[in-house]
């Protein structure tokens, strides 16, 4: 299985990043291998970056919470000389098909949001330190940053030039940013997006481009300086060491099928299906926050969110054509609550605070999948607590009704615990359940009245918490022909649909960056003024500039 993309890697196979640690600050340093790309057919120049680079990228951002509790500032800096990053390889994109682009954008997306959420969530603020030509995708990279510091040395500078230069736009989240985080007014970003060039020095800080600009003989001391101001003035409570993230139990079987220790997922190819099966708590609930720390990765709470993260991942980018993933559970819904319960009471403790962080991420990475997602509830299921969220993520959810023939478990059951009802919000920062009954607060209160209560079909019907419900003799015909119709849909058709249906309510920073600005680069990725023969993005290198269909469309 050597040819699948890899989202689990570790310091010591790190190609592009270096981390030093100072007391509460931490110096991350962009230093990419130029012959270590992904893929064969190009080199990462001046910074640039692929697919490969971001999920070490991921991976540093999350030992930094886990491992480094201690660590209150990062310095976003380069390891190389008059560059800061390029951006996103251009050869690179102009090669890769279609939905590898459109994924590894929303990879970048998801990893950005990730650091610019540590220092809002967790305390740990990320410091751009920009040392040169910072274009592109680098430029939204230390947008994702707290503060942004520029030196002024006459050649530095930051730049968004994806329009003029490739036609196509800023993928992760950059023209969001100006406006709806930096503050930008719109004719002046119109102005920025439209420059080859880019802005530097006095001007950048006045449009608001950058927080900072210093001379270069001081930029390496007023860095320093505001990494500590940072550190001085973080909300992240005091710790001891961190935890290791050791690596995940996982098997890749010949026919396609992943085995973690809490998480299976079978395929069936000819159903374009998965089904994402996951295992109910194995082991105790911690009894102090001394034994939590000693468990530390192998926790249930934690084992079981990196393991699903790491199946969502390899599904979106290994596994294509199958258009459908299928959530069940299996255990016992009260401990479920249990191993929750003791985190959310503990959730002063930083590594219970980050266990929880992390779920909300992951169920974040299930609304943001482009498949059609559906939800089995059956006997013997454990939708409690933090899964219980998941069938309020999905497309649909299917419930059984009543006992079911060879089965010992009794009736299928849904039980809500507190964590329902504000600890995992979603992009547009309101509740799964309030997303679900976004005109009727009333609906969310009942539902509230019956945290605890283990709620079975006719109950969760009558609280509108399922699509259907099916009794033994229709269950699996009935999962079969919504299966078969779905499979017989028009999958771009269906990834507009759920996207459009899954995010209700009010906008945010976050649903327009992954769905507005998503939504248009999707598009622009398959229009030949970027990406035909004679498109910008194929013959960005060669000198000659990119022929475009004129036509507004």
């Amino acid at each position: 299985m050597s040819n699948l993309i890899d989202f689990q890697v570790d310091p010591t196979s790190y190609r592009h990043w270096r981390v030093t640690y100072e007391g509460e600050v931490a110096n991350l340093y962009m230093d990419v291998d130029e012959d270590g790309g992904l893929f064969d057919g190009y080199q990462l120049k001046l910074n640039s970056y692929d697919l490969g680079v971001d999920i070490e990228l991921a991976d540093v951002v999350q030992r930094m919470r886990f491992e480094h509790p201690e660590i209150k500032a990062v310095i976003l800096q380069s390891g190389k000389d008059r560059v800061f990053c390029a951006g996103a390889n251009i050869k690179m994109l102009g090669n890769a098909a279609h939905a590898h682009k459109v994924n590894f954008c929303k990879f970048t997306n998801e990893t950005r949001n990730t650091f610019e959420a540590a220092g809002a969530e967790s305390g740990q603020h990320y410091i751009a330190a920009i040392n040169g030509t910072c274009a592109g995708g680098g430029y939204e990279l230390a947008l994702a940053c707290d503060y942004i510091m520029l030196t002024d040395d006459g050649s530095a500078a930051v730049a968004l030039p994806e329009v003029p230069l490739l036609a196509v736009l800023p993928g992760t989240g950059g023209l969001t940013r100006l406006t709806d985080k930096r503050k930008i007014r719109r004719d002046r970003a119109d102005v920025f997006c439209s420059l080859v060039e880019g802005i530097k020095g006095a001007r950048a800080k006045s449009w608001n481009l950058v927080d900072e600009v210093i001379t270069n003989s001081k930029f390496a001391e007023t860095v320093e300086q505001r990494a500590g101001e940072f550190a001085a003035n973080s909300t992240r409570a005091a710790s001891d060491a961190g935890i290791e993230l050791n690596p995940l139990y996982r098997s890749f079987e010949e026919n396609g099928d992943v085995k973690y220790s809490s998480v299976n997922v079978t395929v069936d190819r000819t159903g374009r299906s998965a089904t994402i099966s996951i295992e109910g708590p194995d082991s105790a609930v911690p009894v102090s926050l001394t034994d939590l720390v000693e468990q530390g990765s192998d926790t249930w709470m934690l084992r079981c969110a990196r393991e699903l993260d790491d199946a969502l991942l390899h599904l979106r980018l290994n596994e294509l054509e199958l258009g459908n993933l299928i959530f069940t559970t299996r255990g016992d819904a009260t401990a479920v609550l249990a191993h929750e319960s003791f985190l959310m009471t503990h959730k002063d403790h930083w590594l219970a605070h980050e266990i929880l962080l992390y779920w909300k991420r992951v169920l974040k990475r299930i609304d943001m999948t482009s498949r059609s997602l559906i939800a089995l509830i059956e006997p013997g299921s454990c939708f409690a607590g933090v899964l219980a969220e998941i069938l309020f993520a999905v497309d649909r959810t299917y419930m059984a009704e009543g006992e079911f023939e060879d089965n010992d478990h009794g009736e299928a059951t849904i039980t809500l615990g507190q964590s329902n009802f504000g600890l995992y919000p979603m992009a547009n920062n309101l509740t799964r359940l309030q997303t679900r009954f976004l005109s009727d607060d009333g609906l969310v209160e009942a539902v509230q009245n019956h945290i605890g209560q283990p709620l079975n079909s006719d109950k969760s019907d009558e609280l509108e918490l399922v699509t259907y419900c099916f009794d033994d003799i229709d269950w699996e015909d009935e999962i079969r022909i919504f299966l078969e119709e779905r499979s017989n849909f028009s999958p771009d058709a269906l990834t507009g649909m759920e996207a459009n249906l899954r995010f209700a309510g009010p906008e945010t920073m976050e649903t327009r960056i992954f769905g507005r600005l998503t939504a248009w680069q999707n598009w622009i990725f398959q229009r030949p003024n970027a990406v035909g023969e004679t498109g910008a993005l194929q013959r960005y290198g060669t000198g000659v500039r990119g022929e475009y269909d004129k036509k507004r469309v």
